[in-house]
């Protein structure tokens, strides 16, 4: 398989699962941000708000220590019977989970706060659990917000470089995604190549992105 394709499965395999987890983190952590009254919330919003003017090349290093051999968690995955988690696409999985958290959780916070509490009243007076008021009612409410946190979470970790590169490095088939591939092409002088993996992740992104724009209108249209 040629190495250039083998980087965009890499990097599509990335931001599925980096997405998946996302998701599964994000939304029980934006409905307490949304609801919570907690008077010192505001720092959890921060650290989650930490990658939006963090250097990539920051948190990457600092993802190193924590997934290296001497760190907390690359020592516990040692410990096991594993192996250090630095240079390893598992690695990579982490550190993306961290770089595009507030991508996530920042839309769902923002649909839940928007929604408000008077719909889950309504539905705890027809004597709907906690959880059949979340998912039955609330999240298909706020299902232009999980679309939106999903796509931006997916692209966002597809653009990644400064982190992948610092945890993963450039193992080819296993760590090297595209935004490294297209730095290796232009630092070879291969235009080409760079052009082509440049200008396809240029169309996705504007189509993810123009998907949503859209489908958000569709949305907006329907419940007026």
């Amino acid at each position: 398989m040629h190495p250039d394709l083998t980087a965009l499965l890499i990097t599509l395999k990335l931001a599925a699962i980096t997405t998946v987890i996302l998701l599964l983190i994000g939304t029980p952590l934006a409905w307490w941000l949304a609801r919570s009254q907690w008077r010192f919330k505001f720092v959890i919003e921060t650290v989650i708000a930490l990658p939006l003017v963090l250097p990539p090349t920051v948190l990457g290093f600092y993802l190193l220590l924590m997934l290296g051999p001497n760190g907390p968690i690359g020592g516990i995955a040692e410990s096991i019977g594993g192996r250090p988690l630095a240079f390893t696409f598992t690695g990579l999985v982490i550190g993306s989970v961290f770089y595009s958290l507030p991508f996530v959780v920042q839309p769902l916070q923002n649909v839940f706060t928007a929604i408000g509490d008077n719909v889950m009243e309504q539905a705890a007076t027809l004597r709907a659990s906690p959880l059949d008021r979340f998912f039955n009612v609330m999240m298909p409410i706020a299902r232009p917000g999980f679309l939106t946190a999903a796509v931006l979470g997916f692209a966002h970790t597809i653009g990644e470089f400064g982190v992948v590169l610092m945890i993963g490095g450039n193992i080819p088939g296993e760590t090297k995604v595209v935004s490294i591939a297209i730095y290796d092409h232009v630092e070879s002088l291969e235009y080409g190549q760079a052009h082509i993996l440049s200008g396809g992740l240029l169309l996705l992104s504007f189509l993810m992105l123009m998907s949503v724009y859209g489908l958000n209108r569709r949305f907006s249209l329907l419940r007026s």
